[in-house]
């Protein structure tokens, strides 16, 4: 089949089954809940081969008019190699605007990646397992509605984008926790059902020792559940480690146009929410 015989259409939500499928056979472990998260705060493209049958995806999750981040690119294994992957970027990149565009890439990907213009910005370390016993953080507590506003602003703060939407989001489906200091939230993280258990992310934090804290509170709740954690922080990769978190794999972080310069934000974003979002 040529890729002149694959037609592209905007990802709906008849599409999700198909796309369960494909991130199943890529070895990915997304559930539907999973799609639908992703497809819920994004816009999609899907490629269909001519009986119908789902062969590729691509998601862009915009925020407002700062950035916008692809993820999900999967190309059936079988049309591997046949222009597929560049035809869903290329709509991709068109769904993205003038907007500056992140993704994480996997070794498959990179190659196109860099003919798109992407530039490598960083490495994304994905640690997961089995939580063993992890005593409990000082200055940790659960979030409540009325931070979520608070919330917003630190991510924009640390991401460089306004990610609302998102942030909303993940209030309504997981659970906030923060450290306070003097009345004002320094630091925040979120936990969320995902693929074999729980994902821990996005992790944003003045200092490394409170992103441990907010890690650590979610797992001291979680002894013997499985856990997921993707970072570009090698302090905080080091010490997941230690926690009964096992690294198994990850990505290269990407920008376009490459980033030119550090920001100069006092807030890190030390995990992201996971690699399918940013």
């Amino acid at each position: 089949m040529q890729v002149g015989d694959i037609e592209t259409r905007a990802f709906g939500g008849e599409h999700l089954d198909g796309a369960v499928r494909l991130s199943r056979e890529a070895g990915w472990p997304h559930r539907l809940e999973d799609w639908q998260v992703a497809l819920d705060v994004s816009n999609g493209i899907v490629a269909l081969d001519e009986t119908g049958k789902v062969v590729g995806t691509t998601l862009i999750t915009p925020y407002g008019d700062d950035c916008a981040t692809i993820n999900m690119v999967i190309v059936d294994a079988s049309m591997r190699g046949r222009g597929v992957g560049r035809r869903l970027m290329d709509e991709a990149l068109s769904l993205g605007g003038v907007r500056p565009l992140r993704l994480v890439a996997t070794a498959d990907g990179l190659p196109l990646y860099e003919k798109l213009g992407f530039r490598e910005t960083g490495s994304v370390f994905q640690y997961q397992g089995v939580v063993g016993q992890v005593s409990p953080p000082a200055d940790v507590d659960a979030a409540t509605a009325a931070d979520v506003a608070e919330i917003t602003a630190i991510d924009r703060d640390a991401f460089g984008a306004d990610r609302s939407s998102l942030i909303c989001k993940l209030a309504n489906i997981g659970e906030f926790a923060v450290i306070r200091r003097d009345g004002r939230i320094t630091g925040f993280a979120c936990i969320r059902a995902f693929g074999r258990g729980e994902v821990i992310g996005p992790v944003v934090a003045t200092t490394i020792e409170d992103a441990k804290a907010l890690v650590a509170h979610f797992m001291n709740r979680r002894t013997g559940a499985f856990l997921r954690v993707d970072t570009g922080n090698a302090a905080l990769a080091s010490w997941l480690s230690e926690h009964s978190l096992s690294h198994v794999g990850g990505g290269v972080a990407m920008a376009r146009p490459a980033l030119t310069r550090a920001p100069t934000s006092t807030f890190t974003t030390f995990a992201l929410t996971n690699q399918a979002l940013g």
